[in-house]
Formats: C-alpha cells, structure tokens, sequence
C-alpha cells in the first residue's frame, strides 16, 4: 500500500528574481537529497507564464516530513535559502496518491521492446532446453511439467509490461514463489540460471541494447535472489502478491 506524500509548493516569484530563486533551490535541493525523509524533488517552471512554479517533493510519509527532517538539523540550512522566498508561496499541501495512475505509450514497456509474446516463448523454449543439458540445473528440474515454459513465458512476459494472462490463469507472485519452497537452491545454480537465461537471451533474438539488457538483468538478479531465498529450509512463502512490474529503471530506451 502506499503510503508516502506528495508536497507541492507553489511560487510567484518575479522575473527579475527567477535566477536567485533557481540558485537558491539548486542550494537548498542538496539539502533535500541529504534527507531520509525525502524520496526525490523536482521544481518546475510555467511554460506560459514564467513568474509560476511549483516544488513537487516526495516525503516517506507527511509525519516524517513534520516531525522529522522539519526538526532535523538540515531543516536549518534549507531554510535559510528559501526564507526570502516564503512571502512569494501561494500553496504549499501535502497530497495522498490515488489509485487512479498510469503511464502513456511515449516510453514502451519492456515487453514491447522485447518483441511481445513470442519473444519471451522464444526465449523460455530455448532455456529450458539448455536447462536439461546442465548437469548443475537439470536435478532442480526434475520432472518438469510440458507447459512449464510457456507459464514461465507468460510470467516474464507480464512482469516485463505485457497482458496480465499469468495473474488470470496462474495466480499471482505468491503463486510463483511457492512453486520453489523446499528446492534448496544453490548460490551456484542461481548462478548457472543466470548465465543461461542471458545466454537463452541471445539465442532467442532478443534485443541486445545495453538498456533493455541492464533492465532484463535486474529482474533476473532480483527473480533468482528471491528463489534461493524462499527455497531454503524454514522460509516462510509470503502472503499472496500481485506479479511485479518492472521497468526501465534509470535508463530508458536508447533512440539515437
């Protein structure tokens, strides 16, 4: 569930103050970014009417805000660079997310970028062959069901941005998880996963651009972390979950 809060501040500073005001805030963003109250900040710019603009700041939670860095000694400092500024706020509220979000078609989901579909039943086709050639893996496969690759497909395909047919057909990431639970995975098989899925990657023709491959990666670091975790003795499988959704992360799509 969400909990953090959204600041937004709005200015009406003059034209012939904007410079000072943009040096102020670039001072006193440094204090924001000291912060472990604050999950990021951005301060915008009319486009229409340059004398407007609003300071979005992303708090862990409105408490943390008030009772935490407004009484942390970085308030201070941040304070003293935005003080001559104060008279010139014409709002300043904390918002709650709603459900109500999305993301517009300008950045392509990585499943798109990845080729849909058919890209990811390429590429389980051609892992789990290698998966049952390998001496280190094939043991944790054993007896593995014929259409445990195109579920598997199915799963990255909507973790990377694609339809929801595993969440509708399968369950969700609990589901996933608990289908490891007792399997004693290895760090070094979790590895050999690794390895074999980029190298199924390559194999299968998915895109090799340094974006789409560090985000592919990611997920397969983070996937298999969490498989080894919860097959091990005594790991309690967590409570039922939506499938994860992944991104870009902090590269988007190289265009030229």
């Amino acid at each position: 569930m969400t909990t953090h809060t959204v600041e937004y501040i709005r200015y009406r500073i003059p034209e012939d103050r904007s410079a000072e005001f943009l040096a102020a805030y670039t001072r006193a963003g440094a204090l924001l970014a000291a912060a472990p109250e604050c999950l990021d900040y951005e301060l915008a710019r009319s486009e229409e009417d340059f004398q407007h603009f609003i300071l979005r700041i992303t708090w862990t939670s409105s408490e943390a805000h008030l009772e935490g860095f407004r009484k942390s000694e970085l308030f201070d400092d941040f304070l003293a660079e935005i003080r001559p500024y104060t008279g010139d706020i014409e709002e300043m509220r904390h918002y709650k997310p709603t459900a109500v979000r999305g993301t517009g078609s300008a950045v392509p989901t990585l499943y798109d970028w990845a080729g849909g579909a058919e890209a990811f039943t390429r590429l389980t086709a051609v892992f789990y062959e290698k998966v049952l050639r390998d001496d280190l893996l094939a043991p944790v496969f054993e007896g593995l069901a014929a259409e445990h690759a195109a579920h598997v497909a199915l799963w990255l395909g909507e973790v990377f941005g694609g339809p929801t047919a595993y969440s509708e057909t399968q369950g969700g990431h609990g589901h996933m998880v608990a289908k490891h639970v007792g399997k004693n995975i290895t760090e070094a098989q979790r590895r050999r996963w690794v390895e074999l899925i980029q190298d199924a990657a390559d194999e299968a023709g998915l895109p090799a651009d340094a974006e789409f491959r560090s985000a592919f990666l990611a997920y397969v670091e983070w996937g298999t972390r969490l498989a080894v975790h919860f097959s091990g003795p005594g790991a309690t499988p967590p409570a039922e979950q939506p499938v994860p959704r992944w991104t870009w992360g902090a590269m988007p799509p190289y265009r030229g």
